[in-house]
């Protein structure tokens, strides 16, 4: 028995992409293998995908030598997709039909340590990231393809024009890089951006949620006005910015993206 190819599961359910679910399907199951190497070694790992659509990535997945594929999708036209791929690869694939930001990722995986790899839909990409990196501690490894933009603004650095409240915080918890970037022409239908594979590693066996939380609304609220000075666009957390930065020896002229993530820490934790 063989599975039908993605092109011809496509046509059997009439499975036009959503933009509403910002769907855009890949067919070309040599790329969505390179997604998969990308992701590094897999063996007995278990991994969640996110909106795997017609499943083409999630087959990718499912061809390793993986203990447990958990795929979440809320669009019931892939869910009958889906099926018929669990029919061939059996318990090697869980399907749950749940929308994505209502999931509770420790108890699906039993606490256990997981892996994600991902096509994001693009409208809730840094949602999904940052409910992530709250149990960051948890995920061996995100290979996440998200747009260009979004994918600069994670792996930039300190005074790139990228840089904001997505690198810092990103960078508490994990490393960052880009994989590749992706041609528009590989999805049905093309997308008028361009997307990019980027790969978070988490460097922490524990996660201060707390210390998070206010790592958070410290750079939320700096970045929230770049342009200003430090002075300024702290004020909404501070009575006093300008002492408190003082005290920390860090200059209140500097603009947000002149400070690392280890300055945003010093007056989180002040």
């Amino acid at each position: 028995m063989s599975l039908p190819s993605t092109s011809d599961f496509i046509k059997k359910y009439q499975l036009n992409a959503k933009k509403s679910l910002g769907q855009n399907f890949i067919l070309d199951q040599n790329f969505t293998d390179k997604i998969v190497k990308s992701a590094g070694e897999l063996k007995d790992q278990l991994v969640l995908e996110i909106g795997p659509g017609p499943g083409s990535l999630t087959r990718s997945i499912l061809k390793q030598d993986i203990k447990n594929l958990v795929a979440i999708e809320k669009d019931q036209r892939c869910i009958q997709i889906l099926q018929e791929i669990k029919e061939f690869y059996q318990s090697k694939l869980t399907i749950i039909e749940q929308d994505a930001l209502k999931i509770d990722e420790l108890t699906i995986f039993s606490n256990q340590k997981f892996k994600i790899i991902a096509n994001l839909p693009y409208n809730i990409s840094t949602v999904l990231i940052f409910k992530w990196l709250k149990i960051a501690n948890k995920i061996s490894s995100m290979t996440l393809m998200v747009q260009k933009e979004v994918a600069q603004r994670i792996v930039a650095k300190v005074g790139d024009n990228h840089y904001g409240r997505l690198a810092v915080m990103i960078n508490y918890l994990c490393d960052s890089k880009i994989n590749f970037l992706v041609s528009n022409s590989v999805f049905t239908p093309p997308p008028k951006v361009t997307s990019a594979i980027v790969q978070l590693t988490p460097k922490v066996n524990n996660i201060n949620l707390e210390e998070f939380l206010r790592l958070e609304k410290i750079v939320g609220s700096a970045f929230n006005q770049r342009r200003k000075n430090l002075k300024n666009s702290l004020q909404s957390v501070f009575k006093d910015p300008a002492k408190i930065l003082k005290e920390l020896n860090i200059d209140e002229k500097l603009r947000p993206e002149n400070l690392s993530t280890s300055d945003f820490l010093k007056i989180a934790n002040f």
